[in-house]
């Protein structure tokens, strides 16, 4: 397991991985739509979806002569666990901060 969250962690270290995962959460996209909007070769797209790949985050097939990528959500399962043990990432309610701010500090009328 930990060398498993090792793996999808380094995958996600990279903006340009995280950018191509956020785009695949639309639909699966051909090899060269993956592509389009970034300003590199090919074949630094292809290493990304390598490492995408090898951490289980996305797969690949072929359709015809057309390389297709594909989301693998259940693949961030466990390092959200994981996450998730720390108790940090809870979502803050900012309203429920607020009215705390409202009654702790009095209102000041001072310019």
């Amino acid at each position: 397991m930990p060398n498993d969250l090792d793996t999808v962690f380094a995958a996600l270290a990279d903006p340009t991985r995280r950018a191509i995962l956020a785009m695949l959460l639309e639909d699966d996209m051909a090899v060269t739509d993956v592509a389009e909007p970034f300003e590199m070769s090919l074949a630094a797209i292809s290493k990304h979806l390598v490492i995408l790949t090898k951490a289980g985050l996305i797969s690949q097939e072929k359709r015809g002569r057309v390389k297709w990528c594909k989301l693998e959500p259940d693949a961030l399962r466990a390092a959200s666990v994981w996450m998730q043990g720390f108790g940090q990432f809870e979502p803050v309610n900012l309203d429920a901060f607020e009215r705390f701010l409202e009654i702790e500090l009095p209102a000041t009328d001072d310019p």
